[in-house]
């Protein structure tokens, strides 16, 4: 069935030109662009978004943490290496089995979705593009896509439920970089912005 489902979405590949170059777009520069949105939240949010940043940033490593432990248990190869696939982008034969790129989305989109939920939806919308797309192109079977979401529901869920645990590492980064000379602040405590 893994292989059914990955061949029903991998086929549409290389007849759609647009629907190529957004799927492409998706698999190589997703990350840059939470990259990105996370840095505006950084230097242009309040300071709970700083917060929220740091929380993120934890989040996604643990998340690509645990894919690379389950990486190293089970090896599965990836599509293009066993079947004839219609492979957009040249990728190593590593473990297919998770998606890194999916699973640092859905960790750094769900990881803000808890805490500011219209630029969490933005940012799951396109999570789900870009778990799509990793199938698309050729690199994942849709169930490395849907082990990797898991991950990133599992991971996010916990720092959130862990957040006070966890508090002192946001406090004390946000700490330092209010620190920092001649760089954009807020200095509203938590507190008056919940």
């Amino acid at each position: 069935m893994n292989y059914q489902l990955f061949k029903a979405i991998n086929q549409l590949a290389g007849h759609h030109p647009i629907i190529d170059k957004i799927m492409i777009f998706n698999t190589q520069y997703a990350l840059i662009v939470f990259a990105l949105v996370l840095l505006v939240m950084w230097f242009l949010g309040k300071e709970q978004y700083k917060y929220s940043v740091v929380y993120a940033a934890i989040t996604g490593g643990l998340g690509l943490f645990i894919n690379f432990v389950i990486g190293h248990i089970f090896y599965e190869p990836r599509p293009f290496v066993t079947h004839h696939v219609h492979l957009l982008i040249q990728h190593a034969k590593d473990s297919s089995f998770p998606s890194d790129h999916t699973t640092g989305a859905f960790s750094l989109a769900l990881s803000v979705l808890l805490r500011h939920r219209k630029i969490g939806l933005g940012m799951l919308v396109f999570a789900i593009l870009t778990g799509i797309s990793r199938v698309y192109v050729g690199h994942h079977y849709p169930f490395d896509v849907l082990g990797s979401i898991i991950v990133g529901i599992v991971v996010s869920s916990l720092v959130y439920k862990f957040s006070s645990i966890l508090n002192p590492i946001p406090r004390t980064i946000v700490s330092i970089y209010n620190q920092l000379p001649l760089v954009p602040k807020e200095h509203k405590s938590i507190s008056e912005n919940n």
